[in-house]
């Protein structure tokens, strides 16, 4: 950073104790530029923007091959400042700065709002393969000179669904029998039901079973909540499997049979499921199994969607703010810091969609999760 331009900083206000922002919330802020003397600006604007970005290297012999994949939800940006012969450009809007191209020195704030999307849009997610990101940058720019920039990411969490799909709060069911051999004789059998598969962060997930033990050895249930996160880039998909959890029921004997119930607590802070992003999913699985001494485990697998939990919406727009932020240049009377009146909401902007989960042929739909 040069000796005049001392500093340049993007900060936003938190709207909840989590620090996380879903669809709909206003995000205010200020850009806080620090001058040391008088500076010609040419503009300084900040950007508010949505995208996911997959990345990783494979090694086919002697040649590594990169694949990579990105998507754009949405990019706003906005002008505190900017040069007359650049104006009018698509997908601008201005403050009210309009012929501010000299900053005297000291500290100036410019203060913000955008508006989140009501899109379906996906979480906040990051990984080693993969991120799906929601950023503010604010850049200055200024003739011969590298442009000076700053940014800050936002926890962006979906508002859960359960209308968009009817599997969340459908029953589950499934049935498992297995004949011992070698250094067990007999057979074991599990009926494991499972109430629904949607669960919200924090909540018990109850599983009922009717476990028939008819070996010669003892059985123990065991539990195990894991996660998959699927990457997608030029036709080919890296996977990354992680166990968040596990437990072990009570034994059960040789020749008898047991009704067992066992609550499973989630995680309060374990992540959402991402379903509705083209190039990244994080999905979560139930493994129920039987754990029987020299033989291979009986097992049955359940998808299992985690929904963020309940919080505290910032919807409501605080004063003189517009959906995207302000009032376009043009105000012959601009009010102190540049915000503007405020107006009557403008018309949504269109976004780029993601594509449907479903879009992906290689992968399996909800439906098809336990077959795999």
């Amino acid at each position: 950073m040069s000796t005049t331009v001392k500093s340049l900083k993007v900060t936003y206000n938190p709207v909840n104790k989590d620090n996380t922002f879903t669809n709909g919330d206003y995000v205010s802020g200020n850009v806080t530029l620090e001058v040391a003397k008088d500076c010609q600006i040419d503009s300084l604007s900040i950007k508010f923007k949505g995208k996911a970005e997959v990345q990783w290297t494979e090694n086919h012999g002697k040649t590594t091959v990169v694949y990579h994949s990105k998507e754009k939800y949405f990019s706003v940006k906005h002008f505190f400042i900017q040069d007359k012969d650049r104006r009018g450009k698509v997908n601008t809007l201005f403050f009210c700065f309009p012929d501010c191209s000299v900053v005297a020195p000291g500290c100036h704030v410019y203060p913000f709002t955008f508006q989140i999307p009501h899109q379906n849009i996906p979480s906040s997610f990051k990984d080693h393969y993969g991120k799906i990101v929601y950023l503010l940058e604010a850049q200055l720019s200024r003739s011969m000179r590298m442009n000076t920039k700053d940014s800050t990411k936002i926890n962006f969490v979906a508002k859960p669904d359960l209308n968009s799909d009817r599997t969340l709060m459908t029953p589950q069911h499934e049935t498992k029998d297995k004949k011992m051999n070698v250094f067990t004789s007999g057979t074991v059998s599990m009926d494991v039901n499972l109430e629904k598969a949607g669960f919200f962060q924090g909540e018990g997930l109850k599983v009922t079973a009717y476990i028939q033990n008819k070996s010669s050895r003892e059985i123990k249930p065991k539990y195990c909540v894991y996660s998959k996160h699927s990457f997608f880039a030029e036709g080919k998909r890296r996977l990354n499997t992680n166990d968040i959890f596990k437990e072990v029921g009570e034994p059960i004997p040789p020749s008898a049979s047991q009704n067992v119930t066992r609550i499973l607590q989630i995680p309060h802070d374990l992540e959402p499921s991402i379903l509705n992003c083209g190039i990244i999913t994080a999905e979560y699985r139930l493994r129920v199994y039987l754990d029987v001494k020299y033989a291979s485990d009986p097992e049955i697998k359940f998808p299992i969607v985690i929904l963020p939990a309940s919080q505290v919406s910032a919807t409501a727009p605080p004063p003189a703010a517009s959906d995207f932020g302000f009032e376009p240049f043009g105000s012959t009377n601009p009010p102190a810091w540049g915000i503007a009146p405020p107006q009557p909401p403008t018309a949504p902007q269109a976004f780029d969609v993601p594509p449907p989960y479903g879009a992906y042929g290689m992968y399996p739909s909800l439906t098809d999760f336990g077959k795999k």
